[in-house]
């Protein structure tokens, strides 16, 4: 297996290679001299970089894209910076060492953040068939990812600090109207199935248990996995969205992603969860419910919620796009991954299956 390699930066996303050396030198002296910067290709939010220098030390920069300042709530580092700071401070291992933090905009332009990068391999959707991964590796792996999962929700969140991320009480309602107000923002096009699962959401809002540290984008490709042992998940990456509350908004989040088999094409385009050997939805379901211990009947509810918040996040990706922002031409396409995943939440609440 290969580490995620990065490659050639993107037209209009480069850094300024002097300015930022200028900034190192100032703030991590013993970081060396640059030698190389480029771009990891994945991802449909912040802009991440791998710097190496040259006495072989390597570290990851991440930023927010072009246009952020107009999606209010996202693509914010800073928090992203602090969330693994507190998480480094609780004793949590499995992520990567922060190094540094710069909000002052005059030096790139932008707010950014450097850490350390933790080796390994990431698997994604587009490069993991190429693997032919054994079914009995995928199973391993998958089981995994939900036992990491189980061990996120069991983090101390008053003993470590972590409970001033978010505010637990009230968390689902006001996630499912700020999703949407999201929506509004960067709407495009008229899309009634959106707006009825909105409704659908308001309407069936769930009694919540104890509250939780919350990744809110848990998936294969935000995981680190050791090249030689791959059910070993060595860090966990992306933590932007983290918050404090209701633990299965994460899992719902978490199933949203997770295509099956007999899943359409689009959604099986974004994940690898689908190759065999992985658990299904419903199995995911059943072993998080029961390594945690916490009640899972009501799942349904927060997968359509994940699907309806995905949507979002489709829709303000391709916003960005329509307005000229950004030529990234994965982008082009995502209004119909915006309608898909609408008109699959729907259908889920039609028949009440994950």
């Amino acid at each position: 297996m290969t580490p995620d390699s990065p490659t050639t930066i993107r037209p209009g996303e480069q850094l300024d290679q002097a300015v930022l050396q200028a900034y190192l030198d100032e703030h991590v002296p013993d970081a060396g001299q640059i030698t190389t910067i480029e771009q990891f290709p994945g991802g449909y939010s912040n802009l991440t970089y791998a710097l190496t220098t040259n006495d072989g030390r390597a570290y990851v920069l991440r930023r927010p894209p072009a246009g952020a300042k107009a999606i209010k709530g996202g693509h914010d580092v800073g928090r992203e910076f602090r969330v693994l700071m507190l998480l480094q401070q609780a004793g949590y291992k499995q992520i990567p060492t922060p190094v540094a933090y710069c909000d002052d905009e005059s030096v790139l332009g932008y707010a950014f953040y450097v850490m350390t990068r933790v080796p390994g391999v990431i698997l994604r959707a587009h490069t993991a068939p190429k693997l032919n991964l054994l079914p009995e590796v995928m199973q391993r792996l998958s089981q995994s990812l939900v036992d990491t999962l189980v061990d996120l929700h069991a983090i101390d969140i008053d003993q470590t600090g972590i409970q001033q991320l978010g505010k637990p009480e009230g968390y689902v309602q006001r996630q499912v109207e700020g999703w949407y107000k999201r929506y509004e923002a960067a709407k495009t096009d008229d899309i009634p199935a959106l707006d009825n699962l909105f409704r659908y959401l308001i309407d069936s809002l769930p009694v919540s248990p104890a509250p939780t540290l919350l990744h809110n984008d848990f998936k294969y490709d935000n995981v680190i996995l050791n090249p030689d042992f791959l059910p070993d998940v060595r860090a966990v990456l992306d933590w932007e969205m983290c918050t404090v509350g209701d633990p299965l908004m994460d899992v719902g989040t978490a199933l949203s992603y997770w295509s099956e088999a007999k899943d359409n094409d689009f959604r099986k385009s974004f994940n690898l969860t689908h190759l065999p050997g992985n658990l299904t939805r419903r199995e995911f379901a059943d072993r998080y419910g029961e390594r945690s211990g916490r009640d899972v009947s009501n799942l349904l509810y927060y997968y359509v919620f994940g699907l309806f918040k995905n949507a979002v996040v489709m829709q303000q990706i391709y916003s960005r796009y329509r307005r000229g922002l950004t030529t990234d031409p994965r982008f082009a396409g995502l209004l119909t991954g915006v309608q898909a995943l609408s008109q699959e939440g729907l259908h889920s609440v039609e028949t009440g299956k994950l």
